[in-house]
């Protein structure tokens, strides 16, 4: 823990990566934290302005696509270590522009693990901690779990990225003796989160009147993780997991999307002295997204067992610290939601 590392943090910009670099600024000063992001429309230095001053910080903005960039940095930067989160990362826009989300979790993965491989070459002392999704494990029915031995089925141009991803980081350790560790989360939630995911856009759109998009029946499950519980996860993986070794990160919270709207429609309704249940008329059903996986659930007994981490976020406290946050930060929610981001929203949704 007290040893110095020059650890690289890509997409440290974005929801998950800002609160793992705040974490790691915080918690190891003597570890010097590179922060490269290429700020697109999710990332935004906003979210970590009370860590901008930090004598162990650093920013960088430059995009893994850029090999040449990359290299340049890690020679620059002498980096030790990296943990990447860099991605593009919304199924629905996969599903729009495939193509980009190849180009960056694919290709900007592969430029990472190649430059990692010839800067560390086989010593141990290193470690390329990619960071993955439960997505990579395609569906389940109403029952099981998905296991770190779960056969890979993914079912969306985003899932497929990321999976192919995954199995650059295994191969490319195998080739080169690469230390890596991979971890597959399932869906987070907190502060941060750029709206065109559920639990922010819900919040946005009772904010603005607008109606609620629910693609098909809303039966669709999904396990739900609190971002801060991710970047503890993050951190003890980091720190003590096993390397050449996977652990899945879930947060023991399975909510179909239509039970997870309503909460958050009467919790809002609620906080705001609305009549409760009244947010609930926004929802409108839409159509289905194509080739929707019913439900997501994450087996974390490996990481309990192996080195004691737990979820410590309850779910009532930790939508209701959410909300609160939306809430309470309607400024950072009226900068990020202008001009582009709109008009992809209404496209997407048909809410013209």
């Amino acid at each position: 823990m007290n040893e110095k590392k020059n650890l690289l943090i890509t997409g440290g910009a974005g929801f998950i990566g800002s609160h793992v670099v705040r974490l790691f600024v915080n918690k190891y000063p003597n570890y010097r934290i590179v922060n490269l992001d290429a700020l697109t429309y999710a990332g935004n230095l906003e979210n970590l302005s009370d860590v901008e001053s930090a004598p162990n910080y650093k920013f960088v903005k430059a995009d893994i696509q850029d090999y040449h960039r990359l290299a340049d940095i890690f020679k620059e930067e002498q980096i030790t270590d990296v943990i990447h989160m860099a991605a593009e990362s919304h199924v629905d826009r996969s599903i729009e522009d495939p193509l980009a989300f190849a180009k960056t979790n694919i290709l900007g993965t592969l430029n990472l693990l190649h430059l990692a491989a010839g800067a560390w070459g086989r010593g141990k002392e290193n470690l390329f901690y990619h960071i993955s999704t439960d997505e990579v494990y395609g569906s389940l029915g109403d029952e099981g779990y998905f296991l770190e031995t779960t056969p890979y089925d993914p079912r969306s141009p985003y899932s497929a990225s990321k999976a192919s991803s995954d199995h650059f980081v295994r191969a490319v350790s195998h080739t080169y003796g690469l230390n890596y560790v991979i971890s597959n989360c399932s869906n987070n939630y907190g502060p941060n989160q750029f709206p065109e995911k559920l639990i922010p856009l819900v919040i946005n759109n009772i904010l603005n009147k607008k109606p609620i998009p629910i693609y098909g029946d809303g039966l669709n499950v999904r396990d739900w993780l609190y971002v801060v519980d991710h970047a503890k996860a993050i951190d003890c993986i980091f720190q003590g997991g096993k390397t050449d070794c996977t652990f899945n990160i879930g947060g023991d919270n399975e909510m179909t999307n239509l039970s997870l709207v309503h909460l958050l429609c009467d919790k809002v309704d609620e906080l705001m002295g609305h009549r409760i249940g009244s947010s609930r008329e926004l929802i409108t059903f839409v159509k289905d997204r194509a080739g929707h996986d019913r439900r997501y659930a994450i087996d974390a007994s490996l990481l309990k067992g192996e080195l004691g981490w737990k979820p410590e976020t309850r779910p009532e406290e930790g939508f209701a610290k959410t909300i609160r946050w939306y809430l309470d930060n309607e400024a950072w929610l009226n900068n990020v939601t202008s001009g582009i981001y709109r008009d992809y929203y209404e496209r997407q949704y048909e809410l013209r």
